[in-house]
Formats: C-alpha cells, structure tokens, sequence
C-alpha cells in the first residue's frame, strides 16, 4: 500500500504522500516488490499524479526505471465524498471523479478501482446501500468498456455483499478481501470465501483485534493460517498488498511483518 515504505504524511495513518511518492518506487524496487497500491485522497486530490495526463506520464516513466508498477488504486476519496452522499453535489463530483480514475486506470494498466464502502462511507443502512446501487449502475458500462475492475471493500456480512454483487450483475464487479478489516469484524473466513471468493481481485493483508485497531501481523484476531490456505483452494492469482501496522517512519515496521508474512506469499 501507498506510503507504507516512507515516513507519514502529514501525521496521517495512511494517505498519498504527496511531495515524495517518488521514492517508494526505488525502496520497493530493493525489497524486491513488484506493486504498488496507488491511493487517491480527497485531499488535495486535484494534485494527485493520478488526475492528470502529466502525472499519469511520471508514473510510467518510474515504473520503467524501477520496475515497480501500479497495478491497483485504492480509492479512499470515496470515503469522504460517497457516491452515495445525499448530497447531490458531493455525489454527482464522485461520479465524474470515477469516471476519469477508471480512464486514467486504462491508461496505467491498473486492474482495479478500489472503493471502501467503511466507516463513513459504510453501506449498512438500508438507504445508503440503494442509493449507492443506483448510482454505481450507470458507471458499470464505462468499467466493462476499459477492462477496469470496481473493486468494492464494505463491511457487509458475507450474505448481504454477496447479495449487492449479484444485484449489480457484471464480472467488473470484484471483491477487495481485507484481511484484517473482516477479523475485526469477527466474520467467518469460510462464509465469506463461500459467498464471494471467486469474485475477489485485490486482497489486502492487515490484522486487527476483534472490534479493535490495527497491530503488527500474528498479533490480532486474523487466522491467517486459515486466510491462505483457502485463497489457495480457490486459486487466488491476484495482488497481495500489504496494508499492515504502522508507526511514524514506516520502513522498519513494514520489512519486519513482510518478514513474517512470507512463509504465507512463498
């Protein structure tokens, strides 16, 4: 994930690490990563590399440089500006911004849109999931046209997103599976791999205690044993990211959990 191998931006837990995201490039280029997940906050958003053609160039050319290439965006802006927002403003700007994200997508050769449905941006109420569906239905097409994935991460128990997927009827409609976010939740593993799995594209590695925060890998309620095995037996081909704990400078924390981690990747 995004600035996980620098120091915060701005104090921030996570967010584009604008002025300097040039160097994570090189930092995942020597710790042998192959990807990153490029985030776009709401934020300052307009600066982002990732909303212009002359942005979009510089990550390319980097990308040549180092090797290192963004496969997958994760789209936090729609955290803070909802498709769904009852605000007709905030969400009609949402759409046009997703709109240009999945073109520029194309562009890039990113698989997938990531757009977390979570905390303020939560689809549970009934009201916010409808409008949510009918507001992501028009842009499905524009998706399916660039082979653009809409990778959706909610924290829907396992039937009711399984039930949003079917009700949105498109293969371009894919799961983020966060390792960490569903442990929190206390979910089942199986029920949800049972309920989506073949539909999941992007899988985030993070761990969490039950109802609790972020903490360093094999620390919380993750069973990621379990987690892997089963991503396994459906034959899982997509990126692995690592959106693990965190502190200050980022580095050190990270190639320590990505240490632990690899007996599950390898």
């Amino acid at each position: 994930m995004q600035g996980r191998l620098l120091p915060k931006f701005k104090g921030k837990y996570q967010a584009h690490p604008l002025g300097y995201w040039e160097n994570e490039f090189q930092i995942a280029a020597d710790l042998k990563l192959d990807c990153i997940e490029f985030i776009l906050d709401f934020d300052d958003f307009e600066k982002n590399p990732l909303m212009s053609s002359v942005g979009i160039e510089k990550i390319q050319q980097i990308t040549k440089l180092t090797g290192v290439k963004v496969s997958t965006i994760c789209a936090d802006y729609f955290m803070d500006a909802p498709l769904h927002s009852k605000n007709k403003k905030i969400s009609e700007n949402s759409l046009g911004i997703l709109k240009l994200l999945l073109n520029n997508a194309k562009i890039l050769g990113v698989s997938d849109v990531i757009i977390p449905c979570v905390d303020q941006s939560s689809l549970k109420q009934t009201d916010n999931l409808k409008c949510f569906v009918d507001k992501i239905l028009p842009v499905i097409p524009v998706a399916e046209r660039l082979g653009v994935n809409i990778c959706l991460e909610t924290d829907l128990p396992p039937d009711k997103f399984y039930n949003l997927i079917e009700k949105l009827s498109s293969n371009t409609i894919t799961v983020n599976y966060d390792i960490g976010n569903s442990a929190s939740l206390g979910f089942d593993i199986k029920e949800e791999l049972q309920a989506y799995g073949d539909r999941i594209s992007d899988v985030h590695i993070k761990d969490r205690e039950l109802h609790g925060a972020p903490v360093f890998l094999g620390k919380g309620n993750a069973n990621f044993p379990l987690v892997f095995q089963l991503l396994k037996e459906i034959n899982y081909k997509g990126p692995y990211v690592m959106q693990a704990f965190r502190d200050d400078e980022g580095l050190m924390v990270f190639q320590k959990q990505f240490n632990w981690i690899k007996k599950y990747l390898y």
